[in-house]
């Protein structure tokens, strides 16, 4: 098995979401096939202003109908994760995993922990301690606290073991955008940015090397 990281730079999140969507028939046709999948990819992006719906999202959840939001330049995507809904944008930094769950033996909690483990490490290595929430995907800062924030989104969709989907982590991020939605369906939580955490931007190379680094240890290559 190989795992190939690739850098998509800028993208509109409508060419991802058809790329991720190849990639992945391809990957679940092998196995439906009885054919070993040798190949998994992780694709980093930024995306242009855009909010995303999961399978069971709220419409409520969306503060702005369509005709506002595409005068604000903000997209709006109902696409097959699960989660509520969230918002991209610039500055922050989207991983979409299409891996196999079955050959390295994880679960879908299993990998969903993964991610989490990933973005935990990587903001580490910038001083900033990541959290778990009990029954709210993601990674949080200061949980159990009144002023719990999340600084990363989590939302995947698994078929024949094949995922895809995956984490969006909030770098540099104009937190500004989630003012558009109730963020991943809470309107008591707050969102935060590496940047805002930290007091100055964060150089997104140095992020996308640390999250690749930590994706390919704990992953097992």
């Amino acid at each position: 098995m190989t795992l190939n990281i690739i850098d998509e730079g800028v993208c509109p999140y409508s060419i991802m979401l058809s790329k991720q969507r190849r990639l992945f028939k391809q990957m679940v046709d092998l196995k439906k096939g009885g054919v070993p999948v040798e190949k998994e990819y992780i694709l980093m992006v930024e995306h242009p202003s855009v909010i995303t719906l999961g399978r069971h999202a709220k419409e409520t959840n969306v503060l702005f109908d369509e005709e506002e939001l595409s005068r604000r330049g903000v997209e709006l995507y109902h696409i097959e994760r699960g989660g509520d809904v969230t918002y991209h944008g610039p500055g922050q930094l989207i991983a979409y995993p299409l891996i196999d769950l079955e050959y390295h033996r994880l679960g879908v909690k299993d990998y969903v922990e993964l991610l989490e483990e990933v973005v935990i490490r990587t903001i580490a290595d910038f001083g900033i301690v990541g959290e778990r929430v009990a029954g709210a995907s993601g990674v949080w800062i200061e949980s159990g606290t009144i002023r719990e924030r999340k600084i990363c989104a989590l939302g995947v969709k698994c078929s024949r073991f094949i995922t895809m989907h995956g984490l969006a982590l909030n770098v540099n991020t104009d937190l500004g955008g989630f003012d558009l939605i109730n963020p991943c369906g809470f309107i008591d939580k707050g969102v935060t940015s590496m940047a805002s955490e930290l007091g100055s931007l964060v150089p997104l190379q140095q992020v996308k090397n640390s999250l690749s680094s930590y994706f390919r240890s704990l992953l097992g290559f």
